[in-house]
């Protein structure tokens, strides 16, 4: 396997609405909050959601695990890190959110999701060359750019 390192992070403040009425936010919303670092973490390297449709694939999420560690409240800012774990057969996507004034781990997770062909429906066994491509393209920027910065 290749190794790439990719790696992205979002800061958020939560909302009100994202809370539960204790004042702690809701479960299900870790999902939503994953979900913005891994669209990051995919656009950086040129294949966010559209990139995906226009080369005729789609990538459902087949499988998602959330371990809560501290409870999150509302207005809280929260730094949500995704790191490219799995990408030759499947996406698999490790999650942690920390408090980024405190640096204290709030939650952890991960997403697995495979591509399924666009045209026919049809779940795919490994990754399609497009997702190869592009990670070997942001690889090897990334490996030029340190070079540079070394120098």
């Amino acid at each position: 396997m290749s190794t790439v390192h990719l790696r992205a992070e979002a800061t958020i403040v939560t909302s009100f609405q994202d809370a539960d009425p204790m004042g702690v936010i809701y479960h299900g919303n870790y999902f939503r909050f994953f979900e913005e670092a891994r669209r990051l973490l995919m656009e950086k390297i040129d294949y966010g959601y559209r990139d995906m449709e226009a080369s005729g694939f789609l990538w459902p999420v087949i499988d998602a695990n959330v371990r809560y560690i501290k409870a999150i409240e509302y207005n809280q800012t929260i730094r949500i890190i995704a790191t490219l774990a799995e990408w030759e057969n499947r996406l698999k996507v490790d999650y942690l959110i920390t408090d980024p004034q405190s640096g204290k781990r709030l939650c952890k997770g991960h997403t697995v999701q495979v591509p399924v062909r666009l045209d026919n429906k049809e779940l795919q066994f490994e990754a399609p060359k497009v997702l190869e491509d592009k990670l070997l393209a942001y690889s090897a920027l990334s490996a030029e750019l340190g070079a540079h910065f070394h120098d």
